[in-house]
C-alpha cells in the first residue's frame, strides 16, 4: 500500500491550486490502480502506445496527460485519449495536433514547452521563440487546440539557485504570454514544472502542475 500512502501524502502537502500528475510511465496497470483507488485521477505518460493500452484497462474518469517528446506520426493515435499534452515544442507539432483533433471533432488541451535548462537534449521553444510564435497569430487560427499554459524543466543539477532561476524564467514567460496574448482566455492558467527532486522549488515559483513519478511509484518497473 506504499503507493496509496504516497498519493495521500502528496494530496495533503500540495497547496490549493497545485495539481498532482502521477507519472506512471513504465509502471504496470496494477500500480496505477492502487494510485487510482487512493484518489488519484491524473496520470502522466510519455509513450503513446502505453496510453492506448492503459486507457483500455483503467476507469473512464482517468485524465491522461502526455508529458514526453511527441512525434508528429504519433499524434493521430494520441488525440482520442489525451486530456492534456504538456510537450508542444514546435509550430509544426501544434498544427498537427490541431488538424488531427479537428478530424475527430475534438478540441485538445495543450501546453507550450519551454527550453530553459542548460541541457541540449531537452526540447522546446526558447522564451523568445515562444513569444514570437504567439505574436505571429498562428495559434489564434487553430481551433482544434486550446492552449492552456506552458511546461518546462530545470537543469538536472544540485544547484538550487540555478533551478530556481530557470523556473522563474518559465513563470515570467507565462506571465508575458498571458498579459500580451491570452488575457481573455480563462483556460490559459497552467504552469507545468517540478518533478520529484525539485517540485517544492517549482511550487514556490508558481507551478500549478507537478509531475511526480519516482516519489510515488518507486523506480521504473519496465
Amino acid at each position: 500500500m506504499e503507493i496509496a500512502k504516497n498519493i495521500k501524502d502528496f494530496g495533503s502537502e500540495l497547496p490549493d491550486g497545485v495539481k498532482l500528475v502521477a507519472v506512471s510511465k513504465f509502471h504496470p496497470v496494477e500500480a496505477l490502480r492502487e494510485a487510482y483507488d487512493a484518489g488519484q485521477r491524473i496520470f502522466g505518460e510519455s509513450r503513446v502506445q502505453e496510453i492506448q493500452l492503459k486507457h483500455r484497462l483503467m476507469p473512464a474518469d482517468v485524465q491522461w496527460h502526455f508529458i514526453g517528446h511527441l512525434q508528429t506520426n504519433k499524434v493521430r493515435a494520441l488525440v482520442p485519449y489525451v486530456a492534456l499534452i504538456h510537450s508542444i515544442d514546435s509550430e509544426r507539432l501544434l498544427a498537427c495536433v490541431d488538424s488531427e483533433a479537428k478530424r475527430i471533432g475534438r478540441t485538445v488541451n495543450v501546453l507550450l514547452q519551454l527550453h530553459v535548462a542548460q541541457e541540449e537534449t531537452k526540447f522546446g521553444f526558447s522564451p523568445e521563440e515562444c513569444i514570437a510564435f504567439a505574436e505571429s497569430g498562428a495559434i489564434a487560427q487553430m481551433d482544434g487546440v486550446r492552449v492552456c499554459g506552458v511546461m518546462g524543466m530545470a537543469t538536472n543539477t544540485d544547484d538550487e539557485a540555478q533551478v530556481r532561476r530557470e523556473f522563474r524564467i518559465i513563470k515570467e514567460t507565462f506571465d508575458t504570454l498571458k498579459r500580451r496574448f491570452f488575457a481573455d482566455a480563462d483556460c490559459f492558467k497552467e504552469i507545468s514544472m517540478g518533478m520529484s527532486d525539485d517540485y517544492r522549488i517549482a511550487i514556490e515559483e508558481g507551478s500549478t502542475l507537478v509531475r511526480i513519478g519516482t516519489s510515488i511509484f518507486g523506480e521504473r518497473q519496465y
